[in-house]
């Protein structure tokens, strides 16, 4: 998920979706308006004494609702460094956080597959949620005893009492809900994980995946007779978990796959060159199926060319233009060696569909499409990986030390 760095902490960049910024004015608005409901909500919760005709006054409503929403989500983010910085401890990389609609996310380099990683991954993000309510519940008593205008601000020690109170509540509250078992959330990945320790990771993520499919049907139920967020939240959770579950399967079916296995070679590789016309290109894609080719200059890679790129000139002109016009040059390349599911990650993170594969020399000795990665795992899955693959995973190949 994209968005805006505005810093970081712990070496983890921090940022911002474009999402955050239409909520955060949007639940101000919803706590400034609620202001005295959920004053009394937190006076009969905590022992928080609330003087709820002083938060009434003058734009003090739109202000405390303000002041809580920018605590809840630096809550938020308090929770996913908890996440992070656990997983940083067990050496994995983590590429950013994110705040956005639904709250944050920690964007992972690499899902961990060992269950006891993941399980302490998991809980420490709600443990930080707790953490930081049982600090906002030790704020309020500590004001318990001070007069109403002991701070000398406007709604005095109440405005204070009303943004902690609501921070300790919720913050318990969104540990509690995280922490029921719909995978991907963090008790479906605490599940998952329980699940990992006496089956394959694979098989876990599939059946936690499975659950939270359930749980998020039962909140969408529950949405449409309470809350439109809950209906929205539901959806999330039902997208990410069959997206996890796949990019689990995926990376199952590809362990001890290179991109040498399923590149298409050198020898087979339909490419263009520079000087091909815009037209004579796409007559080639039409007669060849291809939608994307290498352009060479003699032996050398120059860029790719694409059916999009092409589509960039306009009809009558396409016999004026020519492949190096509208070819991409800052081309992202694999080599024979990568694994095949980076391969795939390296697709997603640049949005192509197709990578060239250069040797350490820098030639060109084959190309990998998501076609071919495709068919590859129905292969895989259907009748397991090849005999070299096999070979190769438990050592290499044959033993020239035979015993005659």
């Amino acid at each position: 998920m994209r968005g805006i760095q505005i810093g970081s902490a712990f070496g983890i960049p921090i940022r911002l979706n474009w999402t955050f910024l239409l909520v955060l004015p949007l639940f101000a608005f919803l706590i400034g308006r609620d202001v005295s409901v959920i004053a009394g909500m937190i006076g009969g919760t905590l022992p928080a004494e609330i003087d709820v005709a002083l938060l009434e006054e003058g734009y003090l409503p739109w202000i405390l609702g303000f002041a809580s929403v920018v605590g809840l989500f630096v809550g938020v983010l308090l929770h996913e460094l908890g996440h992070s910085i656990v997983a940083m401890r067990y050496g994995y990389e983590i590429d950013s956080i994110t705040l956005w609609l639904l709250g944050g996310l920690a964007n992972f380099a690499d899902i961990p597959d060992d269950w006891r990683h993941e399980f302490w991954i998991a809980i420490a993000g709600p443990i930080v949620s707790i953490g930081v309510g049982v600090v906002c519940y030790v704020a309020i008593v500590a004001t318990s005893g001070l007069p109403q205008d002991a701070l000398g601000i406007a709604g005095g020690v109440s405005a204070v009492r009303f943004v902690v109170g609501y921070l300790a509540v919720l913050n318990v509250v969104l540990a509690v809900f995280n922490m029921l078992p719909a995978f991907p959330m963090d008790g479906g990945r605490v599940l998952r994980a329980l699940l990992a320790r006496n089956m394959p990771h694979a098989v876990a993520t599939q059946r936690a995946a499975s659950i939270g499919k359930v749980f998020a049907f039962m909140l969408a139920v529950v949405g449409l007779f309470s809350n439109w967020f809950l209906i929205f939240l539901a959806l999330f959770i039902y997208i990410a978990a069959s997206g996890e579950a796949q990019q689990t399967t995926l990376a199952a079916a590809f362990e001890d796959v290179t991109v040498a296995d399923v590149m298409t070679p050198r020898s087979e590789l339909d490419v263009v060159a520079e000087e091909t016309t815009v037209a004579e290109l796409m007559d080639r894609m039409f007669r060849e199926r291809h939608t994307g080719y290498p352009v060479m200059r003699g032996d050398s890679l120059v860029g790719m060319v694409t059916l999009s790129d092409a589509r960039e000139v306009k009809e009558v002109e396409r016999d004026a233009y020519r492949v190096e016009d509208v070819m991409e040059t800052d081309v992202v390349t694999v080599t024979p060696e990568t694994d095949a599911m980076e391969a795939i990650q390296t697709m997603q993170r640049n949005d192509v569909g197709r990578l060239p594969v250069m040797d350490e020399s820098g030639e060109l000795v084959g190309l990998i499409s998501r076609t071919d990665l495709m068919t590859a795992f129905n292969v895989i899955q259907s009748s397991g990986p090849p005999d070299a693959i096999v070979q190769r995973s438990l050592g290499g190949g044959p033993s020239t030390n035979s015993i005659p």
